[in-house]
């Protein structure tokens, strides 16, 4: 098995980057939803409600600060970060993270929105359950397949790390078992509950793909203890060891 491609976002919700490298940590891929949006009332935007978010790139340099996002006609704003208020979200129930709200950027963001939202600075990764997650090829091969849909895009479930060479849906049966990627070791978790955010085309940001009901046809609906009945693609991964993964780096399944 190898690592067949590579995703992460300085902001959560926005477009993926699709690097070669990249390093992990305890908290996840370095600089991975290192920022998030809440509302008006503090609660957590995604791309799910938003997604236009999905038009919209961000990059971000921790080392100088320097933050920049991109529209789909350019560059909107590029300076480096400052912050005020601490503020603690709440991850879907999941998780709370403690964060710091961004100064002078709410303008920008409100128009992208078409609300009023705040930028925030997490203190540890954004991400919802796990700091990693993986996905195999053959299992999103499978999905079209076995659903009769056209090729589907996996980017559209925003893994971290899709790999190539396994059984379809092999991900599934390595709860808890050691995975040795580059020079990084990780745990593989549970699977991954989805949401309608995989409806969206991953350039547009349009719902263009009825993805759960697709999942739906091909799994079934299924049930874990944490989470309960949904619809399931994918796992969860925390790090053991950190290190730096590339594409093309051997996957290899421990004990």
């Amino acid at each position: 098995m190898q690592v067949s491609m590579l995703s992460m976002t300085p902001i959560k919700g926005l477009a993926l980057h699709h690097p070669v490298a990249v390093e992990v940590t305890s908290g996840g891929v370095l600089g991975d939803r290192a920022f998030f949006l809440v509302d008006a009332s503090n609660e957590l935007i995604s791309c799910t409600e938003l997604g236009d978010l999905m038009r919209h790139r961000a990059e971000y340099d921790p080392r100088s600060g320097v933050l920049q996002v991109h529209g789909p006609e350019g560059l909107l704003r590029s300076e480096v970060v400052e912050c005020g208020g601490a503020l603690l979200t709440d991850f879907y129930g999941l998780r709370s993270v403690a964060g710091h709200e961004v100064v002078g950027w709410d303008e920008l963001f409100s128009d992208i929105a078409g609300q009023p939202v705040r930028l925030v600075l997490g203190e540890s990764g954004a991400f919802d359950v796990k700091a990693l997650t993986l996905l195999g090829t053959a299992s999103t091969d499978e999905l079209a397949e076995r659903s009769a849909a056209d090729p589907v895009d996996a980017r559209r479930f925003r893994m971290n790390i899709e790999f190539a060479g396994a059984a379809p849906h092999e991900e599934d049966s390595w709860d808890g078992r050691e995975l040795a990627v580059g020079s990084a070791v990780l745990r593989v978790g549970g699977p991954v509950r989805r949401c309608a955010a995989t409806t969206r085309n991953p350039d547009s940001g349009v719902v263009d793909l009825q993805t759960l009901r697709l999942i739906r046809l091909a799994r079934g609906r299924q049930e874990t203890v944490e989470f309960g009945h949904g619809f399931y693609f994918g796992v969860y991964a925390d790090v053991l060891v950190p290190g730096r993964i590339a594409l093309g780096d051997e996957v290899a399944l421990g004990a």
